[in-house]
């Protein structure tokens, strides 16, 4: 089959990546250069990319590790952003083998949520303290652009008790330019879409039939999401279809492409490891497994290379890796999912779109947050400021967002402490924020935190610099 490529779009160079890995292991000194120069925070080449996925010694590794630690907690401090995804609908025309929501899975209970029992499960997490959302859907006729655009409406619009939410980021299936237009006309934040696997031939063995087996379609869904006007996109691989370094190489080059074409790249990079899924026997005999301690690579030297980008990670991992990852790149991280439509509000009780594998309720993540020293953080300030796309990016780089980003997850956070958490959390969380603000060195930033602070804890809600 002869694949037609323009000039500016994305083609991801196979042999180019196949050769890099192929290498032998670097010596150490190699390794410690390219570390050298992953904490200036400017970033890594590709070919410095390619070097450290090639290392294999425990020790080096552990360099590599703690140096991620140290470039996460430069740039994003104590702070880790929460969210919980919310399906409203399981109908898909794709034939995915990895994937429960396949076309050809009889077996599972099909359902697209109307918009009373989108405004059912809204209500449900918002009384568990969520405030970010990410809302999913099947790839269907059945639910189209308009029906999705009608049902960020329904959770935008959504109260219980004078809480609602206030960002909503989507993973839906490629659009074109214009309809991307209207999407970002719907307020959302971050626009995700994984490529799945960038190995072409691996795509087609697992993407049967339906659009989704476009594999230069999805590919160049970015660039059409940027050129309609979408300032954050999120990109990302699902980790056992294919090599894990050739896909770590494939994303690289996805984001200096975007860098390149648009002068940003994407705002967040998922990465999500195959899991069970009812009825697909590729989950259950991951194809390229990738171990705990190559999961653990992939986090830092993603960090290291995009050290600006959020780093996602679903409740796929259980608790204790969870946790783990924290320290090696993680910024972002959804609790309390569930990832079938109308599980929250029980309106639903089919199976999930994969196996999950930390099950805990939103305190009790949040509790165990607190006890690593975390400050969870429900913010969407920088959204409704319009510090997003390039205006976010520079004042990442400088070190500028800091001081917006820390102050914001505090407020966030303190909302969280006096109107959701357990008794326990509050009391912990609290003496966190205490530590944290006595912090802040610079006098006017402090004495604005301590005001806002005090200003919530006497009643006042969805403050933010």
């Amino acid at each position: 089959m002869n694949y037609r490529v323009l000039n500016d779009e994305l083609k991801i160079d196979t042999d180019k990546i196949n050769t890099l890995i192929a290498g032998a292991e670097p010596e150490e000194n190699q390794v410690y250069d390219v570390l050298n120069r992953a904490m200036k925070l400017k970033g890594l080449s590709f070919k410095d990319v390619a070097l450290l996925l090639r290392v294999e010694s425990e020790e080096v590794l552990k360099k590599v590790l703690s140096a991620a630690g140290e470039a996460k907690k430069e740039i994003y401090g104590n702070r880790m952003v929460i969210f919980a995804p919310l399906y409203t609908g399981n109908r898909c025309s794709n034939e995915c083998l990895y994937c429960a929501f396949r076309s050809g899975n009889k077996m599972l209970k099909r359902v697209i949520l109307n918009m009373q029992q989108i405004e059912a499960e809204t209500v449900s997490l918002l009384k568990e303290g969520h405030k970010r959302l990410l809302m999913l859907c099947g790839e269907s006729r059945e639910n189209p652009l308009d029906y999705f655009l009608d049902a960020i409406d329904a959770v935008y619009r959504t109260k219980w008790n004078n809480h609602s939410i206030r960002r909503i980021n989507v993973e839906i299936a490629p659009l074109e330019t214009d309809e991307f237009v209207r999407l970002k006309k719907a307020k959302i934040g971050t626009y995700i879409c994984f490529q799945e696997t960038y190995n072409r031939e691996l795509y087609g063995r697992y993407h049967l039939s339906g659009p989704k087996s476009d594999y230069q379609y999805r590919l160049n869904v970015m660039d059409r999401a940027m050129e309609g006007g979408i300032d954050d996109v999120g990109i990302g691989a699902l980790f056992g279809l294919g090599d894990y370094r050739f896909e770590v190489l494939a994303m690289i080059e996805h984001a200096n492409h975007l860098e390149k074409k648009f002068g940003c790249g994407p705002h967040t990079v998922s990465v999500p490891r195959l899991e069970p899924a009812d009825g697909s026997e590729i989950s259950a005999n991951v194809p390229y497994p990738v171990s705990d301690r190559d999961f653990k690579k992939i986090v830092a030297i993603l960090r290291l290379a995009l050290p600006y980008t959020g780093i996602i990670l679903s409740t796929r991992e259980n608790e204790e890796l969870r946790t783990e990852l924290f320290s090696y790149g993680i910024s972002q991280i959804s609790a309390g999912s569930r990832t079938n439509p109308g599980a929250y509000s029980g309106e639903n009780d089919s199976t999930g779109q994969f196996s999950l594998g930390d099950h805990r309720s939103l305190d009790e993540v949040v509790s165990s947050l607190v006890d690593k020293g975390y400050v969870p953080s429900f913010c969407t300030g920088c959204y409704r400021k319009g510090r997003v796309g390039h205006d976010f990016m520079d004042m990442a780089k400088p070190g500028l967002i800091k001081d917006f980003c820390q102050p914001n997850a505090t407020f966030t956070f303190k909302e969280y402490l006096n109107d959701f958490a357990s008794k326990e959390t509050a009391e912990k969380g609290n003496r966190l924020i205490a530590e944290t603000n006595a912090q802040i060195s610079k006098p006017g930033l402090r004495s604005k935190v301590d005001e806002y602070i005090s200003r919530i804890q006497d009643g006042e809600r969805d403050l933010y610099l």
